[in-house]
């Protein structure tokens, strides 16, 4: 998205003269010189400079009409590739230097002025979607790029886009088309007609607003010595706070004469400053390089301090950020390194691109009036649910669809977690350690596999994947683990509240990222010292992710007859005997042989009889 938004071309400027127009002449750049031969219209941006003043008096009407519509239109709009090509001619010519042919002036829609030079020229045999316009209006179509393997002379059926062999190019013929490049270039270059030139698509940044919030832009303007920059001593220009917010008319800094009024740092007569702020973009382009050197008040920052610290981690954003914000950062770091003030390139090692959130299909959005206000939800149901249910519904990098029902039955799951703590907190004692897993019977021995796998799966899908939503899965597998645990207890030896405890301890902590504010009420629910979070994460175990028992399913004849837990890693012989041995497995076979077994160790054992 940044190389199609900063748009480099390596391509030519040639320039096409007015006919009848002394002096004038129409550039435009094309990466294509090589197809100047089969120039057949030049094409204008309808805001071109020059439409009102080569319009002849016959095509006015026609030409004002259509720039009122183009005005209408959306860029995404003109530039579609699915859209009907439109456009008028405006009654005059250029002159085509390299042949000296006339050639009619047309505005159309897709010419845009803001890339390249604001005119096309149109060579419909070799641009598909100059193709596209010269067949709807009849315009020629010349051939100048033979395709090698083209045997004939017959007409064109479609523009021809490759690379091939020139042909109708005067003195130019039979050479490579990638050769003719250059020496298109270096004939214009010697004639004056032309030159090699690199364009870009990157649109001038916005600075200044007519808003409050932002910084004021540090300039003062003087009757006598005219514009000033604020001096050093002065910086930086504060915000006034007599500022009237109601007047939408204009910039809130004009509403503040305190502001406005200052003296002229050459003359010290009266001045003005600008009432102007910068935009947001400025400031938040290099706040993660002030973020380590907050305290400065004698420069930007220590660039010993901020050379050590960076870079950025991680870096999140929304999609549209990869050609506004990051984009931007990453100039304002270039910039600061070429200064001498960095000793880095890049302000970010890794992205993020978050998705959208979507109500009823559509993107959601105060214009749309599909917005959601999170005070309701806050107000119902608390801020962790809300925070639970944008992290459970999808991964971050897919668009989020909001649904209420989501939202319900994330608060629930949150009430689930709350009683199963809340009814058991007196047998929870956080200052235990985990219990040795060889003394204990096999109802604990789960529970604490249970949290060591947990544990592991959680630290590997926020760490390394930031796969959100599958964090919230095994957190609800593992509430499920603890509730069962727990249905099955009627009392609690010492041992059995170390292990409950192991596992209560744990889940409070690998919430605490989702739920910050129910995790640190459940850790003082049971007793926990301080807050959660000023807790180490919880480590795991790589020896207690392997199961001592597994359950396997058994099948006959590819329908599930029966499951039933085994000890891991059986050999595959000692599996068929235990499905063998299955009362309801005997009951399907009914003494019939089997014809085959199939095993998939600590998984399946299919049984097929005939």
């Amino acid at each position: 998205m940044q190389e199609n938004w900063i748009g480099k071309s390596f391509g030519t400027e040639l320039r096409f003269p007015v006919k009848d127009q002394i002096d004038q002449e129409i550039p435009v750049f094309t990466t294509r010189p090589d197809t100047v031969f089969g120039v057949t219209a030049m094409v204008l941006a309808p805001e071109h400079p020059l439409v009102s003043q080569l319009t002849t008096p016959e095509s006015k009407q026609q030409v004002e009409e259509y720039v009122d519509r183009s005005k209408k239109l959306s860029e995404i709009e003109r530039t579609s590739t699915e859209r009907e090509k439109t456009g008028v001619p405006i009654g005059s010519y250029v002159i085509n230097p390299f042949n000296n042919q006339e050639v009619p002036i047309w505005i159309a829609d897709y010419a845009l002025l803001e890339y390249g030079t604001g005119a096309v020229m149109m060579v419909p045999g070799h641009d598909t979607r100059d193709f596209e316009f010269a067949t709807k209006f009849n315009l020629p179509i010349v051939e100048v790029i033979r395709d090698p393997a083209k045997i004939d002379d017959s007409p064109l059926k479609e523009a021809f886009i490759e690379p091939g062999i020139m042909i109708n190019s005067g003195q130019f013929n039979d050479l490579p088309s990638e050769e003719g490049k250059k020496k298109i270039t270096e004939w214009a270059q010697e004639t004056a007609c032309g030159r090699a030139r690199v364009q870009f698509r990157l649109r001038d940044w916005l600075v200044s607003r007519q808003r409050y919030w932002g910084a004021p832009i540090p300039i003062i303007y003087c009757e006598s010595c005219g514009t000033q920059a604020v001096s050093d001593d002065h910086l930086p220009v504060l915000l006034p706070k007599d500022v009237d917010l109601s007047d939408s008319s204009r910039s809130p800094l004009q509403t503040s004469e305190s502001f406005i009024n200052t003296s002229c740092p050459k003359c010290g007569g009266k001045a003005s400053r600008d009432t102007d702020t910068m935009d947001t973009f400025v400031c938040s382009s290099w706040y993660y390089l002030r973020y380590i050197d907050p305290n400065n008040d004698t420069k930007i920052f220590d660039s010993e301090l901020v050379n050590s610290w960076m870079n950025v981690d991680q870096y999140v954003g929304g999609i549209e950020h990869a050609i506004l914000h990051l984009l931007y950062s990453r100039f304002f770091t270039m910039a600061l390194r070429d200064r001498g003030l960095l000793n880095f390139p890049e302000p970010f090692n890794n992205l993020l691109t978050q998705g959208m959130v979507l109500k009823d299909g559509a993107k959601m959005s105060k214009s749309k009036g599909n917005t959601v206000d999170p005070d309701d939800i806050f107000e119902k149901y608390g801020a962790d649910t809300a925070r639970l249910f944008i992290l459970s519904d999808s991964p971050p990098e897919r668009d989020l669809d909001w649904s209420d029902e989501g939202v319900e039955g994330c608060y629930k799951f949150l009430a689930r977690i709350w009683r199963l703590i809340a009814n058991i907190e007196d047998k929870i004692d956080l200052e235990l350690g985990e219990p040795d897993i060889e003394s204990l019977d096999n109802p604990e021995k789960e529970l604490i596999r249970a949290t060591h796998k947990t544990i592991y799966g959680i630290t590997n899908d926020i760490e390394k994947e930031f796969q959100f939503n599958t964090v919230v899965s095994k957190c609800r597998e593992f509430v499920n683990s603890i509730y069962a645990y727990v249905n099955n207890k009627n009392d609690y030896s010492n041992t059995d509240k170390a292990v409950l405890s192991f596992a209560i301890k744990n889940l409070i902590k690998i919430i605490s990222p989702l739920i910050p504010h129910l995790a640190d009420e459940l850790w003082n629910l049971c007793a926990g010292k301080g807050s959660v979070y000023s807790t180490d994460w919880p480590k795991f175990d790589e020896n207690m992710l392997v199961a001592d028992f597994v359950e396997v399913v058994i099948q006959v004849n590819g329908k599930v007859r029966d499951r039933i837990k085994l000890q891991a890693n059986l050999s595959k012989s000692d599996m068929e005997k235990c499905a063998l041995a299955s009362t309801n497995v005997q009951k399907h076979i009914n003494g019939k042989e089997p014809v085959k077994i199939i095993v998939v160790p600590n998984k399946l054992v299919n049984i097929v009889i005939k």
